[in-house]
């Protein structure tokens, strides 16, 4: 489900306006993120660490209400639940685009994860089915230990989706340090919210 924002009475009309019409109107950062305590858990629980920490994005996403905007049109709508597009891996290397379906509890996402994993690993191509706009765009690129990182676009599309990608863990000073970046629509999202998000998916993974 979705209701329009009232983008006359917003107070970040402006904003919208102003960002909306660059070429480029995503901004993003990347950071080094301690995931010792997050790590651990998921061995604890015996689930995967990649599953793990896309749950705990999921989370934070849908606890702040401007990552649940998007963009139609010349209309902004806030959707009541966010999903995930997760790239997959098949065994010849090639990957495929898929849809999750969020659950806030992990072990009903984890059934959700490895049925949509399964169906884009059985079935060939980069576009594997018609997508939602309630989702974030997301990938592992677990052979890199990045600083920054880009995301291929193309402007004639319409896109507000934000977009989260983690790459490889390594061990520093014996804490476990993962990168993760997030890009977002400028129109939408500015680095306060920005920030609010960085503290709930810490909070949630060093629970």
């Amino acid at each position: 489900m979705k209701r329009e924002l009232n983008i006359a009475d917003w107070n970040r009309k402006e904003h919208f306006e102003f960002f909306s019409n660059f070429d480029e109107p995503f901004f993003g950062t990347a950071i080094q993120f301690d995931c010792t305590k997050a790590y651990a858990k998921s061995k604890e629980l015996g689930v995967s660490f990649f599953v793990y920490y896309l749950h705990k994005t999921l989370v934070a996403v849908n606890a702040i209400e401007n990552f649940k905007y998007r963009i139609e049109g010349d209309k902004v709508f806030i959707h009541d639940i966010i999903n995930v597009s997760s790239t997959i891996l098949r065994d010849d290397k090639t990957f495929g685009f898929s849809e999750v379906i969020y659950d806030e509890n992990l072990d009903k996402f984890i059934e959700n994860y490895n049925t949509e994993a399964n169906r884009v690993k059985s079935v060939p191509g980069l576009i594997t089915k018609e997508y939602s706009e309630n989702l974030i765009h997301f990938s592992a690129v677990p052979w890199i230990n990045f600083t920054a990182i880009s995301h291929s676009r193309t402007f004639k599309v319409q896109d507000s989706c934000p977009k989260f990608s983690f790459g490889k863990m390594t061990e520093v000073d014996g804490k476990r340090m993962i990168p993760m970046s997030v890009h977002v629509h400028h129109g939408l999202i500015d680095g306060y919210h920005l920030g609010l998000f960085f503290e709930e998916f810490e909070r949630l993974m060093n629970e």
